[in-house]
């Protein structure tokens, strides 16, 4: 199912009576409808992906379903700094346990996005929206693009698990198997993974798909060098860059309203720093964004919504 902009979530305040330029998020968005595309100037374009079926299949908490309309409620009244057009293409629904055809339609509606020239920055939904986001781009590539395609998630999880059917826990492994269906290589890195979270089998599966990967406890706030270096030479050889935030990378005191709530994990701070520093490094190569797993249902005092916000800014802001 899939439902339009709704503009009874873009409200909120309103500074008219300031001298200067005060406009906010729901002063500027426009709505930009999935199935009658328009020749609108190339923009931001959100897309609100609506599932936790792949959450419940990895036995996790559900919730995230819900996420797209509470980030948007927060993103309403966030003050507006960015320098490109911003368009809210509704929501994607995924219907009972139908997650296979929603990660197809997914896909389709991203490389759609992307024909028309917008920067999709799609909102879960559970991580399991990671496949459908990838696919969409890797079908794009094929006729638009030049060379390999990436993956950098920021993640306490690897999302490689093997199992009977897709889920919250697999999208990773299944875009490597994409690829390989596809003769293309497959191009994988994850920063911020829990060792105590992930089985042995998932690392030694990370290592043989050659995946470039740091622990949360790899990454000091005081010494980012290391992860810069990773960033920069696994971005070098891309063509296009594919950047997706699990929220549960983030330690469970700045993001409690996750399925899977991190002990420690990498704080919001650090995440700001990387996430600059994949954007100047990679630059028009980042061509989509999402991010995953918040859940209403267990937040506090909106407490994460407004964190995703936030992460929401950080990515599409102007650079410097």
């Amino acid at each position: 199912m899939y439902d339009a902009m709704n503009p009874d979530i873009w409200r909120g305040r309103r500074d008219d009576h300031e001298e200067g330029p005060a406009p906010r998020w729901h002063q500027v968005v426009q709505p930009l409808q999935l199935d009658a595309p328009t020749e609108a100037p190339a923009g931001a374009a959100l897309l609100g992906l609506c599932t936790d079926a792949g959450v419940k299949r990895n036995q996790g908490r559900p919730g995230a379903r819900n996420g797209p309309d509470a980030i948007r409620r927060v993103l309403a009244s966030q003050a507006w700094h960015l320098d490109r057009p911003l368009y809210d293409s509704g929501n994607l629904h995924c219907e009972a346990d139908e997650l296979e055809s929603f990660q197809q339609r997914q896909a389709a509606s991203v490389e759609s996005l992307l024909k028309q020239g917008h920067f999709p920055l799609l909102i879960g939904g559970g991580h399991e929206i990671a496949f459908g986001n990838f696919k969409g781009l890797l079908d794009f590539s094929r006729d638009h693009l030049e060379g390999p395609v990436g993956i950098l998630n920021f993640d306490a999880h690897f999302d490689l698990r093997r199992d009977e059917k897709a889920s919250s826990g697999t999208p990773f492994l299944q875009a490597a198997e994409y690829c390989q269906a596809q003769d293309v290589p497959f191009h994988y890195a994850c920063l911020g993974v829990s060792e105590t979270a992930n089985t042995q089998a998932l690392f030694q599966r990370a290592d043989a798909l050659g995946v470039r990967y740091m622990t949360d406890d790899q990454i000091d706030p005081w010494d980012l060098g290391n992860v810069y270096a990773l960033i920069d030479a696994f971005v070098e050889p891309l063509s296009a860059l594919y950047l997706t935030i699990d929220l549960d990378v983030l330690p469970a005191g700045e993001m409690p309203g996750v399925s899977a709530p991190a002990p420690r994990g990498v704080p919001l701070a650090v995440l700001e720093k990387l996430i600059d520093h994949v954007r100047l490094r990679a630059g028009e190569r980042l061509r989509l964004a999402d991010m995953a797993e918040y859940s209403p249902e267990y937040d506090i005092d909106a407490r994460s919504a407004r964190v995703a916000a936030r992460l929401c800014h950080r990515i599409l802001r102007p650079l410097p």
